[in-house]
């Protein structure tokens, strides 16, 4: 790809439909962001990609982006709740832990309750969206100035060319997640979901799969298909799993050959040996 733009403000970047000219013109997030516009970076000046090309794939790097239609939402309840179960969700809820410090925001919490308004049961539901490397203001900024002219603008000579960053994702946002939410919820005998794309996923070692019965954990992995040239979330498929062991898969490294560290450290040490410490003599300030 030339150029990194997925989606703007909730479109496909050649998209010059009037809904999608409106969306662009206001600031508007069609994903049930808390308010109409969009608030990405910054709320007067809101950074509106939703997703960033990934060669011929768009990459979510907005989580809003997961709320289309609330399907995640519905998807959690089903592996949450029984089929005639009442539910309800609630963002953005703090957690505490033992000492009353905060482990985090839970981006969806999903609460079942009876007949009378009581609750019953409850799940959390984690939003992972991807970290981007680089610089995606700029190619956004470029593109507003003047959308038409600028759909198909070749960024690939710019510097810090934006791409998606699979391995930050899963080590500073996803895993700490799972550690420290997720081993809160654990304790409680609570089940909890993972929202993804479908690239993001792919990065991540296998996880042993078990039945939705069994299971303690599910990840509901997305992607964006085009259709009659309009973006929409799909789920592509559903993984279950216990949670100590997905977790243990996803924090352990996947470990290369202490060889090639022998190896390292002895062109150091070689190096060290061959080379004299200086001994010159520094002259006098005075």
């Amino acid at each position: 790809m030339k150029q990194p733009l997925g989606e703007v403000f909730g479109h496909q970047i050649d998209d010059f439909s009037k809904k999608a000219q409106r969306y662009r013109r206001n600031k508007l997030c069609p994903f049930n962001n808390k308010v109409p516009n969009c608030t990405k970076d910054k709320a007067n000046d809101p950074l509106g990609v939703c997703s960033v090309m990934h060669g011929d794939e768009r990459v979510i790097t907005c989580p809003i982006r997961f709320r289309e239609d609330w399907l995640i939402a519905e998807d959690a309840a089903s592996f949450f709740f029984s089929k005639d179960a009442n539910w309800t969700s609630l963002t953005e809820v703090r957690l505490k832990d033992y000492y009353g410090k905060s482990a985090g925001n839970i981006d969806v919490v999903l609460v079942s309750y009876d007949d009378d308004g009581n609750i019953t049961d409850f799940g959390s539901l984690e939003i992972q969206a991807v970290y981007i490397s680089g610089n995606i203001r700029d190619p956004f900024q470029h593109y507003m100035s003047n959308c038409k002219k600028n759909q198909s603008m070749d960024w690939s000579g710019q510097a810090n060319y934006p791409r998606p960053d699979f391995l930050s994702s899963s080590r500073k946002r996803l895993a700490p997640q799972l550690m420290f939410k997720g081993g809160i919820l654990q304790e409680w005998g609570k089940k909890m979901a993972v929202a993804m794309d479908l690239e993001f996923y792919n990065t991540l070692p296998e996880l042993e799969e078990v039945s939705k019965e069994e299971a303690e954990l599910a990840w509901f992995v997305y992607e964006i298909d085009s259709v009659n040239g309009i973006s929409q979330l799909q789920k592509v498929k559903t993984i279950y799993t216990k949670f100590s062991e997905a977790l243990n898969k996803i924090t352990r490294p996947r470990v290369g050959k202490v060889e090639d560290f022998i190896a390292t450290l002895q062109t150091k040490v070689s190096e060290k040996i061959d080379t004299p410490p200086s001994n010159k003599t520094i002259d006098p300030p005075f």
